[in-house]
């Protein structure tokens, strides 16, 4: 008779805590999940997936205009905010649907409510006072977004989760931050025909991309909407029926919906962390090491509660490798090294590896090897807009250690680099790659002549 009621139980229902769940149960793992709010997290229900969808919906804006120069007569189209709102949130009841399925399916035992750590292998439900023991525990519980800066009125703003839930295209919108969800937001929005403004504290948006890829984004972000760079928010008020946002410099601007994107910190508040001696670290994150384990040998931990990497796929891997290493017998840890992303804008940007900076940093002499061209889509079209690419290589080894795409598909285009990247492919190997004729991706294969450095010698 086993001591325990579980082998593991997971608190949180996100992407990282589902599949680590469902894994287990695959090794034969007895497996609880318990899940306060609904299963799929952040990404499923208020997250990557019903923005991506609202991404789809704004690009079609692009599309109805660009139609003409290809000899379509298109009546000018009407958005309804209703229809995509109704048909959104209904995939995302199907996805959630799956989601559990799935993990019944694998014999795990879902269970509806809060729950938190009382002692190193025990967890009480917040809800009916039970408690069970489980062998090892794995906090898998997210982070949420934050309204910064704390400024006056701040409350009057929504975050990205409240987001979801407005009833009405807002005519006029303002969105606070400079990251990836802000940026994502703020093209939405713009293409859907809010009168949009992306105000941001720093001189570029998006910290840690390669800068030229910042910049590309911020020339691409001035034609469609009022992008503020260097500004602060002081204030909220409300004003004649909506809000009133006043910057450092005196400006005010006028919005029916703020929307604060300035960062998330983890769902680490009541867990009872303090009651097995676990202290998060400056950021509210949980430190672990490379298994995911945490300083209590039993208690585990993975994804946006680890502040590792910040990204679905992330979490989605690590559990993955906390179930094969503690019940399938195969140790595995995340390389967070290299991740291949994206960032869905309008245009998007696809990236893997180090940034020209970064590059440089790590090797020392660098290749960079560099093409804009007008994609051919735009010549009939008439659309201004250009595609940029980015290949660096180590000098000295030859190999791609960094690739960066702003254009259309770009994180279409990232996720087929990254294996080649990762693989640890050199430029010989992209050159000897015959290239896929006509497409803008081939530019990747057909880059020949580095851009002469601009650096000291030595330096790259």
């Amino acid at each position: 008779m086993s001591a325990y009621d579980v082998d593991l139980f997971v608190i949180g229902g996100g992407s990282g805590g589902v599949r680590a769940a469902r894994i287990a149960a695959g090794y034969g793992a007895r497996v609880m999940l318990a899940e306060e709010y609904r299963v799929g997290g952040t990404c499923v229900i208020r997250g990557c997936v019903p923005k991506k969808l609202m991404v789809y919906a704004g690009r079609f804006a692009d599309e109805f205009e660009d139609a003409a120069g290809f000899g379509w007569s298109v009546e000018k189209p009407r958005f309804d905010w209703g229809t995509l709102k109704r048909r959104r949130d209904a995939e995302v009841t199907r996805l959630e649907g799956i989601y559990d399925a799935n993990l019944i399916r694998a014999g795990v035992e879902i269970v509806p409510e809060r729950a938190v750590i009382e002692d190193p292998q025990t967890v009480r439900l917040v809800k009916t006072g039970r408690t069970i023991r489980a062998e090892r525990i794995l906090v898998a519980v997210g982070a949420h977004p934050v309204k910064e800066p704390d400024v006056p009125g701040i409350e009057l703003a929504i975050t990205s989760n409240e987001v979801f839930e407005l009833e009405s295209l807002p005519e006029r919108i303002l969105v606070i931050g400079g990251g990836y969800i802000a940026v994502e937001f703020a093209g939405v929005f713009a293409a859907l025909g809010s009168n949009t403004t992306l105000l941001h504290r720093g001189d570029r948006l998006l910290r840690g991309f390669d800068d030229e890829v910042r910049d590309a984004l911020a020339e691409a972000y001035r034609h469609r909407m009022d992008l503020r760079l260097g500004r602060t928010l002081r204030r909220i008020e409300s004003r004649d029926g909506g809000l009133r946002a006043q910057l450092d410099d005196g400006t005010e601007i006028d919005a029916d919906q703020i929307l604060v994107a300035t960062g998330r910190r983890p769902n680490v508040a009541g867990l009872g962390l303090e009651r097995v001696g676990i202290e998060t670290d400056a950021a509210g994150a949980i430190p672990v090491d490379a298994y995911s384990q945490t300083r209590v040998p039993s208690i585990y931990a993975v994804g946006d509660v680890t502040n590792r990497a910040n990204l679905t796929p992330v979490a989605i891997r690590e559990g993955h490798a906390f179930a094969d290493t503690v019940f399938g017998g195969k140790p595995a840890c995340v390389d967070h090294r290299l991740i291949p992303t994206a960032v869905f804008s309008t245009p998007e940007i696809g990236v893997v590896g180090h940034s020209e900076a970064g590059a440089r940093e790590a090797y020392g002499q660098i290749d960079v090897y560099k093409a804009r061209f007008r994609p051919m889509k735009a010549t009939l079209s008439g659309r201004e807009e250009r595609i940029f690419m980015k290949v660096l290589v180590d000098r000295a080894s030859d190999r791609v250690v960094g690739v960066h795409i702003f254009g259309h598909d770009a994180g279409e285009v990232i996720q087929a680099v990254g294996i080649a990247v990762t693989m640890g492919a050199t430029k010989a190997d992209f050159d000897r790659t015959i290239a896929v004729h006509p497409t803008a991706a081939e530019e990747l294969v057909t880059m020949r002549v580095p851009e002469v450095t601009k650096h000291p010698v030595g330096v790259g």
